[in-house]
């Protein structure tokens, strides 16, 4: 950006607005100029929630969501049931499928998907954990549930994790969508994952 449209800090907070998924240029201008606008006490609050959630945040060590906790607020609920683990590629999904009320087991997530495109491997992925995690709880895990986007990388991901976890003879499921090829579970309706959790299938 050029000095002579935008003052130096400002063209330096504009471009970095840029960089966060979603925001093209217009966005991070108005993102910016309100950030300007605003009390000194409102923009360091701001950036201290933002330092703090990246110096807090942290990988759970039982199903890898993001957590300031270890194990997180989900592992460490007693109520739940431990012998369902519902396999999701993102936190979002997690929350989306916590609306339902319909879900009651473990979670595992992945923190993304296979994408050779994107040069995202298997190793690149809480995959390994997943693995881990099953060999540890055999005696206790009955089923695993894939509930991941039905895109391309989201049925790669699913083929590639069922063709792992069956030959440790543990019950794997895939919830079955009534979302289009390439929708999001994140923009999904509550009843909408309330029936796929419930019409949800074997892999064979």
């Amino acid at each position: 950006m050029s000095d002579l449209v935008y003052t130096k800090p400002l063209a330096r907070l504009i471009e970095e607005l840029q960089k966060l998924p979603g925001v093209g240029a217009k966005s991070a201008q108005r993102l910016a100029f309100h950030i300007i606008k605003q009390s000194p006490n409102y923009v360091k609050d701001l950036a201290g929630s933002i330092i703090e959630a990246k110096e807090q945040i942290k990988f759970c060590s039982v199903c890898s969501n993001l957590t300031s906790i270890d194990p997180c607020e989900f592992c460490q609920d007693q109520r739940r049931d431990k012998t369902t683990i519902c396999v999701i590629a993102e936190p979002n999904d997690l929350i989306a499928l916590e609306k339902t009320k319909e879900y009651k087991g473990q979670y595992h997530i992945l923190q993304g998907l296979i994408s050779p495109m994107e040069g995202i491997g298997p190793d690149k992925l809480k995959i390994k954990e997943l693995l881990n995690r099953l060999s540890s709880e055999k005696e206790k895990v009955n089923e695993i549930i894939l509930a991941i986007n039905p895109t391309v990388e989201g049925e790669a991901t699913t083929l590639y994790i069922s063709k792992l976890v069956k030959p440790l003879g543990i019950k794997t499921t895939r919830i079955a969508f009534g979302l289009p090829v390439g929708g999001d579970l994140e923009y999904a309706d509550t009843m909408t994952l309330s029936r796929a959790l419930e019409g949800r299938r074997e892999i064979l």
